[in-house]
C-alpha cells in the first residue's frame, strides 16, 4: 500500500515559506495537528505544519488504485454532528470557513459474534435497546441502566465548549456556567466502562458483547476502556451520528489544510523533522532530514509520544514524567489492512456499511483475530468504478510477526494472510473470492513506512486496569515551548478524540502566547 499523489494546488503549499521564525510549529499533519493548526491560524497567529510525507491527513488519508479511492484508516466516523458542543470536526470546519458535504449511516455496526450473536447498532437510540434486549431479554434493565449512564457522561460533555482543561479560566469559567456538568465529568473521570457495566449487568456473554463495544475503537476490553470515552461513543452513535465525508475520509484532511491556508497559514509536505531543537532545555525550531532549520515560539508535536521523547529528543533527555508514562501505556498494535474492490453484486440488498467479525471470544485480543470491515461504497458510490464496491478489511497486527523477513518471505506473508481474511469473510459475504477484482495488503511495516508512527501502532493502550483517564497527559510537556496533540494525549484514541486534543491544544498554546 502506498498513498496517492498531491494535486497541483497541494504542490504549491510544499514551496519553502518565508518567515525567519513562527508562533507555532506542527510537526505532523494528523487531524489533531491540522485541528490545532487551523485554530491557532483562526486566530491570527503565524503558523507552519511540516508533514513527511506528500498528502496531508496520516492514518486519516486516503490514497487511489485503478479507479478506486480507498481510505488509509477507519471508515467510521464521529463528529459531523451539526447540534451540541462535540461535532468536534464540523465545529473545526466552520472556524476556518471550509464545509464537507457527509452521508449519514443508519447503522454504526453489524456485529457477527461467537455463538451466533448477529446484531446491529441502529442510529436509533431505543432500535437499538430494543434489538439488544431481544438477544438479552433477562437482562432488559440492567442494559437499560448501563446505556443510559452513558448518556449521562455524554449530557456532561455535551454542554460545555471541550477546550484546555490546563487553562485555569476556561474551567473556572466552564464550572461557573455548567456546575453539575463539571461535577458529572469528576465523578466519571476515574471510571472505566467495565465498572459500571458491571454494577447493572451479570451476564458473561453480555458483558463479553459490551467489551467488544469498546475494543473496536478503543483496541481494549472494558475494563481498561474509559468511562468518558465510552460515553462520548456509545451516545453520540446515535446523537450527532456516524456521517461519512463524500470524496473519502481523506477529505477531512484536505478542507482542513485549504482552511488553513485561506488563514494564512502554511503547510510543507516531503519535510521529514528529524530533530527538536532545544536552548536552555526549551523548544525552540526543527531539524528537517534535509538540514533546514525552522524556528518557532512554540513547537507542537502530532507525532506520537514514543517519536517524539526517543527520536525527535535523545532518549537520553527523555522527562521523568515521560518514562512515568510508558510505564502506564504500551503500544497499541497495528493493522493489517486489506483494501479490495469487489463486483458489486456479491452484496446482498440490505448490507450495512460497517461489520465487525469474530468466531471465538477467546480471540478477540489476538492478532488477526477481530476483523473490521468498512464498505464505504454503500454510502459513497463514486469512490468505486460503477459495478463495483469497496471492501476495507483490517484486523490488529504485531510489527514482531512481519520483522526479519526476507523481500519473498514478505511478499508470500502478506499474500497468505490477505488469502485467509478473504476465507473468513465469506461467513459474511458468501462467494467473496470469486468476486475479488483487486486487492491491495498494507502490515505494520506499511503503516510505519506511510505514516512515520512507531511499531506502526495506532496509539496507546494502558499496560494494566487503570483509573480511567486519570493517566493519560494534556498537551503540555515537561519539556518547555513542547506540546503534544492526537491519540497520544487527552482523551486518547478516535478521530473525534484527537479533533478534541486538538481544540484543547490550540486554546493552551494561544493563552500561553497571548493571543
Amino acid at each position: 500500500m502506498s498513498l496517492s499523489s498531491p494535486s497541483t494546488s497541494e504542490r504549491s503549499s510544499t514551496l519553502s515559506p518565508v518567515a525567519a521564525e513562527f508562533d507555532a510549529i506542527v510537526i505532523g499533519s494528523g487531524i489533531g495537528g491540522l485541528v490545532t493548526a487551523t485554530q491557532l491560524a483562526a486566530k491570527g497567529a503565524s503558523v507552519l505544519v511540516l508533514e513527511r510525507y506528500l498528502i496531508p491527513g496520516g492514518s486519516s488519508g486516503s490514497f487511489e488504485r485503478q479507479g478506486y479511492r480507498f481510505d488509509v484508516g477507519a471508515s467510521m466516523i464521529f463528529g459531523f454532528g451539526q447540534q451540541g458542543t462535540t461535532n468536534l470536526l464540523t465545529r473545526a470546519l466552520q472556524a476556518v470557513n471550509v464545509s464537507l458535504e457527509t452521508v449519514p449511516d443508519p447503522v454504526q455496526i453489524h456485529y457477527h459474534l461467537p455463538d451466533g450473536l448477529e446484531l446491529k447498532v441502529h442510529r436509533d437510540y431505543e432500535n437499538f435497546l430494543q434489538e439488544l434486549i431481544t438477544h438479552f431479554p433477562h437482562e432488559a434493565v440492567g442494559i437499560r441502566q448501563f446505556y443510559d449512564e452513558c448518556w449521562r457522561v455524554f449530557k456532561c460533555l455535551n454542554a460545555m465548549d471541550l477546550l484546555s482543561l490546563e487553562e485555569p479560566r476556561y474551567l473556572a469559567r466552564v464550572f461557573f456556567q455548567h456546575p453539575l456538568a463539571c461535577l458529572g465529568l469528576v465523578k466519571y473521570l476515574p471510571q472505566n466502562a467495565g465498572d459500571l457495566a458491571r454494577r447493572y449487568i451479570s451476564d458473561p456473554a453480555l458483558l463479553k458483547f459490551i467489551d467488544m463495544e469498546c475494543y473496536c475503537w478503543s483496541v481494549v476490553p472494558a475494563d481498561r476502556t474509559p468511562m468518558i470515552n465510552a460515553g462520548m461513543v456509545f451516545s453520540d452513535r446515535h446523537y450527532g451520528g456516524i456521517n461519512y465525508p463524500k470524496g473519502g475520509v481523506g477529505q477531512i484532511a484536505q478542507k482542513l489544510v485549504e482552511g488553513l491556508e485561506k488563514c494564512g497559514g502554511h503547510i510543507q509536505y516531503k519535510a521529514r523533522v528529524t530533530k527538536i531543537l532545544q536552548e536552555n532545555g526549551r523548544a525552540v525550531g526543527v531539524e528537517l532530514a534535509s538540514g533546514k532549520i525552522y524556528s518557532a515560539k512554540r513547537i507542537i508535536s502530532n507525532a506520537t509520544r514514543w517519536d517524539t521523547f526517543e527520536k525527535l529528543i535523545p532518549p537520553a533527555q527523555m522527562p521523568s514524567a515521560e518514562r512515568k508514562w510508558q510505564r502506564r501505556y504500551q503500544k497499541s498494535p497495528s493493522f493489517l489492512s486489506l483494501h479490495l474492490g469487489v463486483k458489486a453484486d456479491v452484496l446482498q440488498a440490505g448490507t450495512e456499511c460497517h461489520h465487525i467479525l469474530l468466531e471465538d471470544w477467546e480471540h478477540m485480543e489476538a492478532a488477526e483475530g477481530t476483523i473490521f470491515v468498512s464498505i464505504p461504497t454503500l454510502l459513497d458510490p463514486s469512490l468505486a468504478p460503477p459495478g463495483h464496491h469497496i471492501i476495507h478489511t483490517f484486523t490488529p497486527s504485531w510489527m514482531e510477526s512481519w520483522q526479519h523477513l526476507t523481500p519473498s518471505e514478505y511478499k508470500a506473508r502478506k499474500a497468505a494472510a490477505a488469502t485467509h481474511l478473504i476465507q473468513r469473510l465469506e461467513r459474511i459475504f458468501p462467494g467473496l473470492t470469486a468476486h475479488v477484482e483487486y486487492q491491495e495488503v498494507g502490515t505494520p511495516r506499511t503503516h510505519r513506512r506511510f505514516l512515520g508512527r512507531d511499531d506502526g501502532t495506532y496509539g496507546p493502550i494502558p499496560r494494566r486496569k487503570l483509573a480511567g483517564l486519570l493517566g493519560m497527559p494534556f498537551n503540555r510537556t515537561a519539556v518547555a515551548g513542547l506540546y503534544c496533540v492526537g491519540d497520544s494525549t487527552f482523551p486518547g484514541q478516535g478521530l473525534n478524540a484527537v479533533a478534541f486534543s486538538g481544540f484543547a491544544c490550540a486554546h493552551r498554546v494561544a493563552t500561553d502566547l497571548g493571543f
